[in-house]
């Protein structure tokens, strides 16, 4: 049996050449946490957080660490299940004598289930190369190619009007077919001018999202939605306020034919099932390195399939690649930052990035997730 031996955190963070803007955030630094999980026999797992607070992620991930040694690293589903339990109540647990914590705290919920990402995502790498294949091949894939897209236009304070038509321009003049665009932080009117110098940029045959980080209440985002459809808009991403519900997307989906994307802020497949059963999203963008890891992503993906809806995994795509080769009918393909400023961590990382052309990277080929970190570039960044 292959034992879990230890497991470690590596915080990275660097300053951004100058602070970027989403509709809901400024970001000055990129943030990264890199999990190792070495077991008895000498394999070594590794795989990204990709959340928030990093101390308290990384004080997890030690805590769910300690309790995981000794026990079976292959055994993916019942390393999860294990886990997870200990976010919910079980009889006697609140005095902690069966050995286990207590009930973790639900304060600490989206921190611990990124610490249980992570650590899962380790697993599945070393599942992978215990087995000696890749892990899209675990899940059942071909292996081929998969379809990327660019995702920029960040605001920047005193950026030019066509800055982020520029930058589109220049990632379609790299290769990518697909592109998205940072939107909801102007008004609706400055809006649609950024969107139309974009699409003027990069033609009338390349994809074009929009990523709006939850910018508008409903009402408002049918009047863009509505706005911004001669613009031939492939999907909106995250288009309504935090606090509202799969019943409210539903009832913007009913209201544009543009189609909705949404999930990269969900914990866990049963609410994510919630948004795909009601009819409210066309494309599930969970983010299994900031929640649930590969054991979750994988139930969501399967659920999608059974709906009709696709898979687009947020970020991360040296891992996500590997789901969206495995569910290639029901998946749309993997995000990238277009260039290196935007997360040069991401862009840093491993040893070789993906090989991208005409729009589609390579999937790793060699065992586990197949990308060799940069533990000389780890130590550089390290937080």
């Amino acid at each position: 049996m292959t034992r879990i031996a230890e497991v470690l955190t590596h915080p990275l963070s660097v300053e951004l050449a100058e602070p970027l803007f989403t509709a809901h955030e400024r970001h000055t630094h990129a943030h990264l946490i890199v999990v190792e999980v070495r077991t008895d026999d000498g394999l070594r797992g590794t795989a990204e957080i990709h959340a928030t607070p990093m101390p308290a992620i990384c004080d997890w991930v030690a805590k769910l660490g300690e309790l995981l040694c000794g026990r079976d690293a292959l055994a993916t589903t019942e390393r999860w299940e294990d886990l997870f339990a200990l976010t919910c109540p079980r009889p006697g647990g609140m005095f902690a004598r069966d050995g286990l914590p207590r009930p973790l705290a639900r304060s600490a919920r989206a921190q611990v289930m990124a610490a249980i990402g992570g650590i899962d995502l380790a697993l599945w790498d070393i599942r992978g190369k215990a087995a000696g294949v890749p892990v899209w091949r675990l899940l059942g894939g071909s292996g081929a190619a998969v379809r990327s897209y660019a995702t920029g236009g960040f605001y920047r304070e005193g950026a030019p009007a066509d800055a982020a038509a520029r930058e589109l321009a220049g990632f379609v003049a790299d290769g990518y077919r697909a592109v998205k665009l940072k939107t909801g932080g102007l008004t609706i009117a400055q809006e649609i001018e950024r969107i139309r110098l974009v699409r003027e940029a990069i033609g009338p045959d390349v994809l074009l999202m929009l990523d709006m980080n939850a910018a508008y209440s409903l009402p408002d985002c049918i009047a863009f939605a509505r706005a911004v459809e001669p613009f031939d808009i492939f999907w909106l991403e995250e288009p309504l306020h935090w606090q509202l519900t799969p019943a409210d997307f539903a009832q913007l989906a009913r209201a544009t034919h543009i189609p909705i994307g949404h999930g990269e802020r969900e914990l866990t497949r049963h609410t994510v099932r919630d948004f795909i059963v009601t009819g409210g999203i066309r494309y599930v963008q969970f983010d299994a390195t900031r929640a649930g890891g590969m054991t979750e992503a994988v139930r969501i993906a399967h659920l999608a399939e059974q709906h009709a809806v696709a898979i687009a995994p947020h970020l991360a795509p040296e891992i996500h690649a590997h789901l969206v080769a495995a569910f290639r009918h029901a998946a749309f393909g993997v995000e990238t930052m277009g260039a290196a400023d935007r997360n040069p961590l991401s862009w840093g990382l491993y040893a070789q990035r993906m090989a991208m052309r005409e729009g589609m990277v390579e999937v790793p080929q060699q065992p586990g997730f197949g990308a060799p970190v940069d533990w000389d570039f780890v130590a550089r960044h390290r937080a």
